[in-house]
């Protein structure tokens, strides 16, 4: 690893992969660092954005000390109202993910392997978990980003050759952002496309369980 050699902190992921979101397309954000996106668009972007429990066409959030506590998204964030901004229920909801409508979803993720399987639920020796819309959502956007940390907090790889976690739903990432790497979900296999400012493919290699095919075009993790 060469010096300075530094991980992403999560507005640095978001940021990225807000730079992959498609002008004027309908977007949904997962928990965390997903919706940290929203407030992250390179200038001149407009997006729609979705929420599970019922809102289309929101572009941002307001602070918990401005936002209305009746209007909220499935992240508990506050979004602002905006001329043709909809409001429906659930099923709705769940209607146009499963109609295939949203353009590309952000998810977090525990595991993603090899072959692009998602988990991101529940981790079993907790016990605990909560699908809520991932699972739709993985199965049914027209394209799947995940944003997370490339590793536990114990350094142990959560991109790897098979998940050993329960899955969200299989072969459905097409691309993985995290704080050393993005890298592209391909029929070929895992392609490392741009690293960390410090960070040698050989480095993020160390850390990443699969092996990853270096693009002939790699360079370093872009913000604008």
């Amino acid at each position: 690893m060469t010096d300075p050699a530094r991980r992403l902190n999560r507005t640095e992921i978001a940021r990225r992969v807000a730079l992959d979101l498609p002008d004027g397309g309908i977007v949904n954000l997962g928990i965390g660092i997903p919706a940290l996106c929203a407030d992250l668009l390179p200038e001149g972007v407009e997006l729609r954005y979705h929420a599970e429990n019922g809102i289309l066409g929101f572009t941002e959030m307001l602070t918990k000390s401005t936002g209305d506590p009746n209007i909220m998204e499935a992240s508990g964030n506050f979004p602002k109202l905006v001329p043709g901004m909809a409001f429906f229920d659930s099923v709705e909801s769940f209607n146009l993910v499963r109609g295939g409508h949203i353009d590309v979803t952000v998810l977090g993720g525990l595991q993603v392997s090899r072959a692009g399987d998602l988990a991101n639920w529940l981790i079993p020796k907790r016990g605990i978990g909560s699908i809520g819309g991932g699972m739709d959502l993985a199965a049914n956007a027209k394209r799947v980003i995940v944003a997370m940390e490339h590793t536990t907090r114990d350094n142990q790889p959560k991109i790897v050759n098979r998940c050993s976690f329960p899955l969200t739903a299989p072969a459905c990432v097409d691309e993985i952002v995290t704080d050393v790497a993005v890298i592209k979900v391909t029929a070929d296999g895992l392609v490392l496309m741009e690293t960390a400012p410090g960070w040698s493919p050989e480095d993020v290699q160390a850390i990443t369980e699969p092996e990853l095919i270096v693009s002939d075009t790699v360079s370093v993790i872009r913000q604008a």
